[in-house]
């Protein structure tokens, strides 16, 4: 019963839990009900232990410990959860325990009965992987855990392996993630070899290596990292893996799997390498704006709703990275206060892309689930159908767009603040950057609220477009409920936006020293990036005055003269779903001023049976040329494939000429190794 108050024992306790619920789920394959429950229950105990944990390492500091040891090998895998991990680990159960219950009600509709015990496993799985990559001790710990992840990811992405779109989506999501594996194994070798320690508190003690290896191991690590965090041009597996996904894996892939890559961002390329170097913050800006303009353009184009929620899960892995290159740059600059500024902006935003994100992908799982369509166009006037989902998908549409008073609004407007405060306080040309990355922050977030003004209006307003969308029904309780409490912390954050930087305040502490301005904490209600007379806001008193005027209005509605209703004037003729104004529609003028870097391409056919002035159905179809596909990954695909081609020549066939390989590499082992002495 000790073993219950030892902290030491919990975070042990939730990977046990998470393994034997996913031993549990496939002992009840044959029965797939009490299968789901079993599954995702054992998830939910499992995601509240992790919260436990964070909660105890941000309040009384660090714990550690072994999770499992070898005594033939004398291999040990152990954990340290310092208040940076925590703050991952308090992501990763405040959002897998919502999903987990969801599932329970979402999965039985969404595959077949015979594959539920496989993905009870693999979501178990993985969510036991990603927490071991977030406490890791030593490299081994961290790699092993992070080659589980992607296989257990993998295969739930790979669900409905029988189509061919999904088995391409899990085949290229492993190509990127192994290719950024191997980046990071490469980087990890050569702090091994240079500390001759696998531990983190010895490699990533900031001394190891300096000079030009420094900025190698940079480059290594954010491309290993940067893959997992979906950031561009390492994105491509991300837009395909979600939308081929259950809905529920999809929105645990975007609130907590690219938050695996973030996490080693800070880990190691922030804070692992030394002091950063002021061109590495420069260039984690640059990524991150450019992830989050074309995140967002990607989204704005396209009408597949999983597929839009994916770009902007790319859009939100840009602002992360904004506030965190800004802190980089500051650091590097001496500028501490400023630096703390972005680095509490950047981890702000990890939590609130996670609560918002998850809520949206839950919703939109229900649409899919109660139309059987992901097609934007094929829905409309689900407001009457499903009115806790569309209340459910507003919330997180607004958080999304950043909003007050909502928790999106809090990370974006501190973001923004500390932009500008760089401006103000930096010296010479490194301070450009930062009113240049505000001003495509900015034009993010208007083209974000225009994208889920399209989204939302087109599937949740107006008629229903399809016999789908005609007969959709509202979500079961169960899958109401997870979506009701991330809308709630959604809400409960930006309204108390100082609670929160008070436990991201331990975190920088752990972080070479670095606090939250002290303007930033002083009641829970109030937001200050910098010195107490630059700026600050109360996001409460924003929620005040947008519920007053609210009600001024429902008044001003309440006492108007009674007039005469008319039918809204339709040129003659009669309105109805195919007279609606479409997404597509809504987003073409968007489409055309940005066309250089959308490049979009569109088909008009009209079906006519007498003459082609009188067309009885006319076919529109518009797309955007994959850019980085096309030019940058088909080019070097082909390349790779090319030499793969003329290397063949070795692989002859021929005995002696495998022993001749041999050979001549024990021979070259030999030479250099003598030379070395």
């Amino acid at each position: 019963m000790d073993i219950l108050f030892r902290r030491e024992w919990w975070l042990p306790g939730a990977v046990a839990v998470y393994v034997i619920t996913a031993a549990a789920s496939l002992v009840f394959v044959r029965r797939p009900r009490l299968c789901g429950v079993v599954a995702f229950g054992g998830a939910i105990v499992g995601s509240a232990i992790v919260v436990a944990v964070a909660v105890s390492v941000l309040a009384r500091g660090p714990i550690g410990g072994p999770l499992m040891t070898h005594a033939a090998s004398g291999m040990a895998f152990g954990y340290l959860v310092t208040p940076l991990a925590a703050w991952f680990l308090l992501v990763l159960g405040l959002v897998a325990a919502p999903v987990a219950l969801y599932s329970i009600g979402y999965l039985p509709h969404a595959i077949p009965a015979a594959r539920t015990a496989a993905v009870g496993a693999s979501f178990n799985v993985l969510l036991a992987a990603v927490a071991v990559v977030f406490a890791a001790a030593d490299v081994i710990t961290l790699l092993f855990a992070w080659e589980i992840m992607t296989l257990a990811t993998a295969a739930l992405v790979a669900t409905e392996h029988e189509i061919r779109s999904t088995r391409r989506a899990a085949y290229l999501y492993l190509v990127m993630s192994h290719a950024g594996t191997g980046c990071l194994i490469a980087g990890f070798l050569v702090l091994a070899s240079a500390s001759g320690s696998w531990s983190f508190d010895v490699v990533l003690a900031g001394n190891v290596v300096s000079g030009r290896w420094r900025d190698v191991l940079f480059v290594l690590f954010f491309l290993g990292f940067g893959v997992k965090a979906g950031v561009i041009p390492l994105h491509v597996w991300l837009p395909e893996a979600h939308p081929a996904a259950p809905s529920s894996i999809s929105a645990l892939m975007s609130a907590v799997l690219i938050k695996a890559g973030i996490y080693g961002l800070f880990r190691v390329c922030a804070f692992g390498l030394g002091v950063p170097d002021v061109n590495w913050g420069l260039a984690v800006m640059a990524v991150g704006a450019l992830s989050a303009i074309l995140g967002v353009l990607y989204a704005l184009a396209q009408s597949d709703l999983k597929r839009m929620l994916a770009y902007s899960t790319i859009e939100n892995a840009g602002i992360i990275l904004l506030g965190l290159g800004a802190g980089m740059t500051a650091a590097a600059l001496g500028r501490r206060q400023l630096a703390a500024a972005g680095i509490a902006a950047s981890l702000f935003h990890v939590l609130n892309h996670a609560l918002f994100k998850g809520l949206l992908f839950l919703s939109a799982g229900g649409v899919v689930a109660a139309t059987g369509t992901r097609h934007l166009e094929a829905l409309g006037g689900l407001i009457r159908r499903m009115p806790w989902t569309a209340l459910f998908f507003l919330v997180g549409a607004l958080a999304v767009s950043g909003l007050p008073p909502l928790n999106g609004f809090a990370s974006e407007w501190l973001t923004f603040q500390a932009l500008l405060l760089g401006f103000a306080s930096l010296p010479g040309v490194a301070r450009m950057n930062f009113p240049l990355a505000g001003a495509l922050l900015a034009m993010t977030s208007a083209l974000v609220a225009a994208c889920f003004v399209k989204a939302f209006g087109t599937a949740f307003l107006a008629l229903p477009r399809s016999r789908a969308a005609t007969g959709a029904h509202e979500s079961l309780a169960v899958m109401l409920v997870p979506q009701g409490l991330l809308a709630a912390l959604c809400i409960g954050v930006g309204l108390f936006p100082g609670v929160v930087l008070r436990s991201i305040d331990t975190v920088l502490v752990s972080l070479l020293g670095l606090r939250v301005p002290p303007g930033a904490r002083q009641t829970a209600l109030t937001l200050a990036p910098g010195p107490s007379g630059f700026d600050h806001v109360t996001p409460m008193v924003l929620a005040l005055t947008l519920a007053a005027a609210a009600f001024a209005a429902a008044l001003l509605a309440a006492a108007r003269v009674a007039g005469r209703r008319v039918p809204t004037w339709g040129c003659g003729g009669v309105l109805g779903p195919g007279t609606e104004y479409t997404g597509t529609a809504f987003s073409k003028p968007l489409m055309m001023i940005f066309k250089t870097v959308l490049r979009p391409t569109r088909e008009v056919e009209a079906l006519a049976d007498v003459s082609p002035y009188f067309p009885r159905e006319v076919r529109y179809r518009t797309a955007i040329e994959p850019v980085f596909e096309r030019y940058l990954y088909g080019p070097l695909t082909s390349g790779i494939l090319g030499v793969a081609d003329r290397l063949k020549v070795l692989q002859a066939g021929s005995l002696h000429a495998y022993l001749a390989y041999v050979l001549a590499l024990g021979v070259g082992l030999l030479i250099w190794l003598g030379g070395k002495r």
